[in-house]
């Protein structure tokens, strides 16, 4: 079975070169292509596609924006923010709106569509360049008074750290020299003590708790 993906993108020859790029790779099809970020919420739900590549810079609804609204509607698809944007708090948005992955339009073809793989498979893949940004801006996991963070064990910390640099889980089993088992079971009490459901919103919590505080303030 081919993976099905949607692409959102305003220029019509990214657009274009994306589509042929996934049509013309075995195990992959492009199932729609959209302009706007309207066209794409009210297209995209018919299709069904697994896969959605997202611009951010959109004209009228921006990206970050239209996944906040898509994923509701299709909470079973994995959205890779595709884009120019390096600035963490482009990153940090798209995480919380819903993204799995956030990939630099520059990515070479052949790694483009290993990320698609890899986030269908339920990994998060990011570009090197993204996960420098977000491992030199966002803190390791600390302890925070009052947080969920707090009741989290030092291993279970380890392990979120490395969700958050898009580790997949046998790469986090091979880092930690743990089994593939005992990785999933330490994902299991993490998502049971952070009271979220999804390897996501997990990231997404950490970033915004070890948020430095001068942009936690800024963004207040």
């Amino acid at each position: 079975m081919s993976i099905a993906v949607s692409i959102v993108e305003d220029n019509p020859q990214v657009r274009g070169s994306l589509a042929k790029l996934i049509d013309g790779a075995p195990g992959f099809r492009c199932v729609s292509r959209h302009g706007s970020a309207e066209d794409a919420l009210a297209e995209i739900p018919k299709v069904m596609p697994e896969v959605v590549l997202m611009d951010i810079n959109l004209p009228g609804i921006n990206g970050v924006e239209c996944v906040r609204r898509l994923k509701p509607q299709l909470p079973g698809v994995q959205i890779i923010m595709l884009t120019v944007y390096q600035n963490t708090e482009h990153i940090f948005n798209a995480l919380t709106a819903g993204a799995t992955g956030y990939m630099l339009k520059q990515t070479p073809p052949a790694e483009l569509l290993a990320a698609i793989k890899e986030v269908h498979a339920g990994g998060s893949p990011m570009s090197s360049h993204i996960a420098r940004k977000i491992v030199q801006s966002f803190q390791q996991p600390v302890p925070v008074a009052g947080s969920e963070s707090a009741s989290l064990s030092p291993r279970e910390a380890e392990v979120l750290g490395l969700l958050a640099k898009g580790f997949l889980y046998k790469e986090i089993a091979d880092q930690m020299k743990v089994s593939y088992a005992t990785v999933h079971t330490h994902i299991r009490h993490i998502y049971e003590k952070l009271q979220v459901r999804s390897r996501t919103e997990a990231v997404a919590k950490h970033l915004g708790q070890n948020r430095p505080r001068h942009e936690l303030a800024a963004s207040a």
